[in-house]
């Protein structure tokens, strides 16, 4: 015995990168183009991945907004969820879920991050952070316009 460890599978391998986090198919069909020249040979591994239930577009969602509503805004969470390949539809679906938060998301982030703006170059530092963010600037401008004694 040398050691070597046997080649995995497209399947092996695709398993291995869904356990480590979702990943939607075009994701997968990225990562393992590389290990095989024969599409059909991946098409039909990823179709019986799909069908078994281990690719999801909607945990591959669900996921994304979990783990990265909090610090982002709405404009960057559908950057990342298009840069991931997921549909269009459910991206809208998502990104419309998040409106009714995004100011509190905003405020909450930008209070962790910050103390109130003292000055001009201050408050745009603050503004660019956040826009940085993907909030939108009608937020920007509410959170930094906002007042802990003022009921916004």
């Amino acid at each position: 015995m040398n050691g070597a460890r046997p080649a995995l599978s497209l399947k092996g391998r695709a398993l291995r990168y869904l356990s480590q986090r979702e990943h939607s198919r075009p994701e997968l069909e990225r990562k393992l183009a590389r290990h095989t020249e024969d599409a059909e040979e991946l098409a039909r591994a990823l179709d019986e991945l799909q069908a078994k239930g281990f690719i999801s577009e909607a945990r591959v969602v669900e996921s994304v907004l979990h783990q990265r509503a909090a610090q982002y805004g709405a404009l960057r969470l559908r950057q990342e969820l298009q840069r991931k390949g997921v549909a269009s539809a459910a991206i809208s679906e998502a990104v419309a879920g998040l409106a009714d938060s995004e100011f509190d998301r905003a405020l909450a982030l930008w209070q962790r991050r910050f103390a109130a703006a003292t000055d001009a170059r201050e408050h745009a530092r603050q503004s660019r952070f956040l826009l940085a963010r993907g909030f939108s600037g009608a937020v920007v401008t509410r959170v930094l316009r906002h007042r802990p004694d003022n009921a916004d």
